[in-house]
């Protein structure tokens, strides 16, 4: 049994059970009192107990943890003033991870492992956009043409979109006018860096889930100072990860520590203009996903940011201090307040509003499951540097990565772009003037490759196409689509 937390003190400790951590959490409060900090030391103290972390650096002052801390003013009063005797500096086993590819290595998924659900919001469809881009995941997967980067898909739309009067009978009406929309809004997504985020090699997760060798958890810091700059975009590829998570990992019921923790930072974010049936998969998750032994740990400003189903689940809960000038933030103040399981020797609401930087209100799950008493204490700081490091210091840890080298060159295997552009071509060659419909004599689906006299594959090459083909195959589809993406079925 791992040894329990040590989050914070006052009088008396204050700690985190690991087998209850993946029963998820809370760290909230106003801008500049402390949450970056805590949100620091919490995952050193999962790292030292083996459990990897993903975070999210949203300042872009987290990549610290990665250096030993040196003496402060500041760190030696609270050290000080905490009686923390056996304190002292380190840094952690870091892997920096970045969607834009300039500040850690490549981050991508496949727009097949995305899934039309989660690509239309991230498109801002209405919902008949959204209903023609179903149906064009559809006649993709019908017709066995995988869907990985963003021009698999613009060639796929374009396509449908010419030929939409042959697929009227089996699929329905399919707008122009809508296919258009999906066009343009694909062309903004590239611009705000969706080229680089879809393609091969997606991201494995068990990258993620690594120790190092001397068993500390790997502490995965996503670059997101740029990425939050679209923060559409920002909180759909977190809500990607996690619900690629909780398909992908097997059921491990109460573990005696989790197998990930996962701190979504403005977790405010994923829930802005959220559609309901998205919402309410999410609620779905987060529910069940602790069975899966990952514990995930909203960052945000104000409790009341989440949705109250949501916030029901947060068992473990960091509260730093909230402001209260206006009778909208009072009342803010006062629901916080409420969310606590009563001190009957603190007054809650009002301590809110007068805690100083680094204290928090703090309620954690007991060994039964049960909310503790709310206590006001100071966060224990953090063994590493607090701030950000150099681009030096990031190069060299990126270059000594276990990932180094896996992600940063692409992969552009036949998919629908190329499938679709042989198509082109071919009755360009033949010089007809009344082509075949455009989902026949495909590679792989009409005629026969490799005849005529040319070379032989080699076993990779059969081994290659082989999987390609069963990725295009239901089963495949079955195993790259998003799970998500799966609940369109039921919307049809």
């Amino acid at each position: 049994m791992a040894e329990p937390l040590l989050i914070a003190k006052n009088a008396t400790s204050v700690y985190l059970l690991p087998q209850m951590a993946n029963r998820h959490g809370l760290v909230a409060g106003a801008t500049g009192t402390g949450k970056t900090v805590t949100l620091q030391a919490m995952a050193e103290h999962f790292s030292r107990i083996g459990v990897p972390v993903f975070a999210a650096d949203v300042k872009g002052d987290l990549s610290g943890v990665s250096q030993p801390g040196t003496d402060n003013p500041k760190i030696a009063e609270r050290v000080k003033k905490l009686q923390l005797s056996d304190f002292s500096f380190c840094g952690w086993p870091v892997t920096f991870w970045d969607v834009l590819a300039e500040q850690g290595h490549p981050v991508r998924s496949t727009i097949s492992e995305m899934g039309p659900l989660l690509l239309g919001r991230l498109l801002n469809l209405n919902d008949i956009q959204e209903g023609v881009l179903a149906l064009v995941f559809k006649i993709s997967d019908d017709n066995g043409l995988l869907l990985l980067d963003m021009k698999d898909l613009q060639a796929v739309l374009q396509h449908v979109g010419d030929h939409a009067a042959e697929f009227q009978t089996q699929y329905g009406n399919i707008s122009t006018a809508s296919i258009g929309a999906i066009q343009r809004g694909l062309v903004a997504l590239g611009e705000q860096g969706g080229q680089k985020f879809f393609g091969e090699p997606a991201l494995n997760l068990d990258d993620l889930m690594q120790t190092d060798s001397s068993g500390r958890g790997l502490i995965n810091i996503l670059a997101a100072d740029k990425l939050i700059q679209s923060p559409k975009v920002y909180a759909t590829f977190l809500l990607w990860m996690l619900t690629e998570l909780f398909e992908r990992l097997p059921e491990v019921g109460d573990p005696e520590k989790p197998r990930l923790v996962f701190f979504f930072d403005e977790a405010h974010l994923l829930f802005t203009d959220l559609p309901k049936i998205i919402e309410q998969k999410v609620q779905q998750i987060v529910r069940l996903i602790r069975s899966k032994g990952v514990g995930v740990y909203f960052v945000t400003q104000n409790p009341l940011d989440l949705p109250e189903e949501v916030l029901g689940q947060l068992g473990n809960r960091v509260q730093h201090a909230l402001r209260a000038f206006t009778p909208k933030e009072q009342k803010s103040v006062r629901a916080a307040a409420e969310t606590f399981r009563a001190n009957p020797k603190l007054d809650v609401e009002k301590t809110i509003t007068q805690l100083a930087v680094g204290e928090a209100l703090l309620s954690f799950l007991d060994e039964t499951g049960s909310p503790g008493v709310v206590q006001r204490a100071m966060i224990c700081p953090p063994h590493s540097q607090i701030g950000p490091i150099t681009p030096e210091q990031r190069k060299q840890i990126m270059s000594q990565s276990v990932v180094a080298g896996v992600y940063e060159n692409t992969l552009d295997r036949e998919s629908a772009y190329e499938r679709l552009n042989h198509r082109t071509t071919q009755v360009a060659s033949t010089g007809s003037g009344q082509p075949q419909p455009w989902y026949e004599n495909l590679p792989g689906l009409g005629t026969p490759s490799g005849r005529g006299g040319g070379r032989r594959d080699s076993l990779a090459d059969a081994m290659a196409k082989s999987a390609a083909r069963t990725i295009g195959s239901t089963v495949g589809r079955q195993i790259v689509r998003g799970l998500l993406g799966s609940l369109l079925a039921g919307k049809r």
